[in-house]
């Protein structure tokens, strides 16, 4: 088996997969930040329990395995005490985990300049003195600088050159990323999703993921399930639902924004966008984006 990628950063450490004991039927859900994490992590426990009433919080039945805010062994006591069909959340990359034939490996694609945005107003909700308590990190000095305006700050993000492996959710992160699960796409155990296929064909989209998970729903339970993974279901359950170990979110249910597409591509003019293109060409194969930009 080749050895895995290490991916590492302030928040996050990708080492924790080599000593995770996996289960046959095990899924693993590997995105990058805002790419439709939380809401493939909702899809697999509906699809498992098949009820809209989960049995605990979502963090809890499927957590984020390589996140520093748990200790290691608390992670894997947790995980090892779970009696469901697992489903563990990762933004590692399939590359930086052990991949295992019993195991089924999720990869969700979001188009990179809508992720961006997500994640530029995500960075605002987050309470950095309280991440730097949970991951041991030293604590912010002074007051927090002030951001760049978003349009400015998306310039920088498209043209920054960055290591993959430590900044994850960077353009180069992003597409290394996919990259590599599009490279492994024709494998059994690995599905990619699109996050625009979701929005458009919610119902669609889970009836495939459970086919391939070998999940059998009965008809009369489908409308339901499909309801209660919709945008607006989940964020009126966002205390339920949203990553918030320890408090790190200022407001829970902002971390339901919008959910839509479209929203990095309308900051950019024609000149700007044609460069991202330009961009991502110099990071990826055609094919892959063709695929993740929707043909343009």
């Amino acid at each position: 088996m080749q050895t895995p990628v290490r991916y590492r950063s302030d928040e996050e450490d990708s080492g924790r997969w080599l000593g995770f004991r996996s289960r046959p039927g095990d899924v693993v859900i590997s995105t990058r930040s805002k790419s439709g994490t939380t809401w493939m992590q909702m899809i697999c426990a509906l699809l498992i329990f098949q009820t809209a009433e989960l049995p605990a919080p979502l963090a809890r039945l499927s957590p984020w395995l390589d996140w520093l805010t748990i200790p290691q062994q608390e992670m894997y006591d947790l995980l090892a005490a779970q009696q469901h069909r697992r489903f563990v959340k990762t933004h590692t990359p399939l590359d930086g985990i052990p991949i295992e034939p019993h195991v089924s490996y999720l990869v969700v694609a979001r188009h990179p300049l809508d992720m961006a945005v997500s994640m530029y107003h995500q960075g605002d909700n987050i309470d950095r003195q309280r991440l730097a308590q949970l991951t041991g990190a030293p604590p912010p000095a002074g007051p927090p600088k002030a951001r760049a305006p978003l349009h400015e700050w998306l310039l920088r993000w498209v043209e920054r050159d960055s290591d993959p492996r430590q900044e994850m959710d960077s353009l180069p992160g992003v597409l290394s990323h996919l990259d590599d699960a599009w490279s492994r796409r024709e494998q059994p155990n690995v599905m990619l999703v699109h996050y625009d296929d979701l929005l458009a064909d919610l119902a669609g989209q889970m009836q495939r993921i459970a086919a391939w998970l070998g999940i059998a729903v009965p008809p009369e339970r489908w409308p339901g399930l499909v309801e209660a993974a919709g945008f607006a279901a989940m964020r009126r359950q966002a205390r339920a639902l949203v990553p918030d170990a320890g408090g790190v979110l200022k407001d829970e249910q902002a971390f339901f924004r919008r959910g839509r597409s479209g929203s990095g591509r309308d900051l950019l003019g024609a000149g700007e966008l044609a460069r991202y293109h330009e961009r991502t060409a110099e990071l990826a194969a055609p094919p892959l984006l063709d695929w993740l930009h929707r043909g343009r």
